[in-house]
């Protein structure tokens, strides 16, 4: 029988993950491992990479060799390995290239989505897909992991220097295969099951993974399931996050960890007093930063690095330019008060489908109570929940994709485009407030802005399906104080995707904002015509003459611009 943890759940990988924590350790101290010895192969590996003759007699062999009988029956390398898409596969090239079409011919509005560079997509097509690398770098369970350890090294390097942290005091790992793994990895490293956690509602702008549950007690997320949550939720008169009831439901809950973050909240995060709420009732304080990670990224705070680290201060002002340069945040930055901070990378960042999780390491701050010279302990224990608790081996190509994403978020145009975000956020959002519209908050500090449909009588699905039908792509969301998600009376709608087409400027999100009106104006005319039932209301779309006009005005205004990523005159369908 398997053995009993004390939490009384089995734990009959007990054993088996002990030997893979020995295992670990063992690869790390052996010889192979060592850092002269890893710079040594590489070496080797990259003298060896020259070109390679053969002899004329080795040659003259290996022509004149017969071949196998199973050979001969076996396709050759060009035939299966070396054919391009549009060969192997018509079928799946063609849908490749509809879906540039549809991206090129629409105005993308969804808040968690990004146009990526054609360099990050260059690095997820590479070879470096082929290798396992289950483990750390220099404590793989698989060889010729050389350079996939200096690929890993150098994207956890960019990862805090982007971020602008001293590596003394925050480390990172870059291996989750997106967000929503990242945070369950890191539950899992700082948690029992069934301890207790504080997340934003979902209603009120939070994210499945911060422990969702319905109002009838039903366990939507894995997290709500192996651990007890308790969500705190916005004003419902000013739709911020009401902090002081917060504080008065964690005194009495208790939480091990609070989360914050959001999926659809357009305000900025008091950090100071989710640290200050933490510390008040003995609970860590974890930052999903997923939807503003960029915005974060776009600024330098100098109090994150301790004193002793004035080489690493000078060494970022070197990196960036920044000797001159002036000072300035767009957004609040979490480290400053987080324990753990995670963030999905295609976003704001503008990266590849990945996930980070960051963490404190060092010396702990002196507190009352606690033992002098306390250390975070939170480096082993969140790489062992990535792997082997959680994941198998990485995605080596992810992680080389995500490292030239971060490249590029410290380039010095990166800054621009962020403040160019968000104007263009407030620029939407005000046009269509002077509509008369609702806005959850009544504008935005960030990428996103939330729209309240309910004065209107529409619902949030009606709204995006319309929308579909006139290439504007963005999605139903719920707002505080709906009672079902399924028909929820909002819409939410970002701004990086369609910022990163060459020219997109306040101006032309005000356009954007003239043809969300329109699109709305649309929906309540065919409502009237055909009623509330959402299938009776898909009726009304059928062959419907202002849907058709308002399609053909968005697709001409966005093939008038730049698209990243993939060249136009290389697509398939051009028009």
């Amino acid at each position: 029988m398997a053995a009993m943890a004390p939490h009384g759940l089995a734990q009959p990988a007990t054993r088996a993950f002990a030997i893979a924590a020995t295992a670990s350790r063992s690869l790390t101290n052996h010889s192979i491992f060592s850092s002269s010895s890893s710079v040594l192969r590489l070496r080797l590996l990259r003298a060896a990479a020259g070109p390679v003759h053969l002899s004329t007699a080795a040659a003259a062999i290996s022509t004149s060799t017969p071949v196998a009988t199973a050979t001969a029956a076996m396709e050759s390398v060009a035939d299966w390995g070396l054919t391009p898409l549009s060969e192997a596969d018509p079928e799946v090239y063609d849908l490749i290239e509809l879906e540039k079409r549809r991206q090129r011919a629409g105005i993308e509005l969804i808040a968690s989505e990004n146009f990526t560079s054609l360099a990050v997509m260059e690095a997820l097509g590479s070879p470096l897909t082929n290798k396992y690398s289950e483990g750390m770098p220099g404590a793989r369970y698989y060889g010729g992991n050389e350079v996939i350890d200096e690929v890993e090294e150098l994207c956890r390097s960019r990862a805090l220097a982007a971020f602008h942290l001293d590596p003394a005091v925050w480390g990172v790992n870059v291996q989750p295969y997106s967000g929503s793994p990242a945070n369950f990895a890191a539950y899992t490293g700082l948690l029992q099951p069934h301890d207790r956690i504080m997340g934003l509602d979902l209603p009120s702008g939070g994210h499945l993974t911060h422990g969702y549950y319905t109002a009838g007690g039903k366990k939507i997320s894995a997290t709500s399931i192996y651990f007890e949550s308790l969500p705190y939720k916005v004003s419902s008169d000013t739709g911020y996050v009401d902090y002081d009831r917060l504080e008065e439901k964690a005194m009495d809950f208790r939480p091990k960890l609070i989360i914050c973050g959001g999926s659809a909240y357009p305000r900025d995060w008091d950090y100071a007093k989710l640290r200050d709420i933490g510390d008040k009732c003995g609970a860590m304080l974890l930052t999903d930063m997923a939807h503003i990670s960029g915005l974060v990224a776009a600024q330098v705070r100098t109090s994150l690095f301790p004193a002793k680290s004035i080489a690493f201060v000078l060494m970022l002002k070197k990196q960036f330019e920044l000797r001159n340069s002036k000072i300035s945040k767009e957004a609040s930055n979490p480290f400053e008060y987080s324990d753990v901070v995670t963030t999905t990378t295609h976003k704001s960042l503008r990266g590849p489908r990945s996930g980070m999780i960051f963490y404190r390491k060092g010396p702990k701050p002196p507190k009352k109570g606690q033992p002098e010279g306390a250390l975070y302990d939170y480096e082993d224990k969140i790489n062992f929940a990535v792997f082997p608790s959680l994941q198998g081996g990485p995605h080596n190509h992810q992680i080389a994709a995500l490292a030239v994403g971060l490249k590029q978020a410290m380039s010095p145009g990166f800054k621009d485009y962020i403040q160019q975000v968000k104007a263009n956020a407030v620029a939407l959002g005000t046009h269509l407030m002077s509509k008369g519209y609702k806005l959850v908050t009544d504008g935005t500090e960030n990428h996103l802005v939330l729209w309240d449909l309910r004065p209107l009588g529409l619902t949030g699905n009606k709204v995006e399906k319309l929308c579909d039908l006139c290439s504007i792509t963005l999605n139903k969301n719920a707002v505080f104080g709906d009672s079902s998600a399924l028909s929820p009376g909002g819409v939410r709608i970002g701004q990086y995707t369609c910022n990163d087409l060459k020219g997109f400027v306040e101006k032309d999100f005000v356009q954007i904002a003239e043809y969300l009106h329109q699109a709305v104006t649309i929906c309540l005319k065919v409502q009237e015509v055909h009623g509330k039932l959402l299938k009776n209301f898909e009726k009304g779309l059928v062959n419907n003459n202002d849907i058709e006009k308002l399609r053909a005005e968005v697709e001409k205004f966005a093939t008038s611009f730049e698209m990243p990523g993939f060249r136009v005159s290389d697509m398939k369908y051009k028009d």
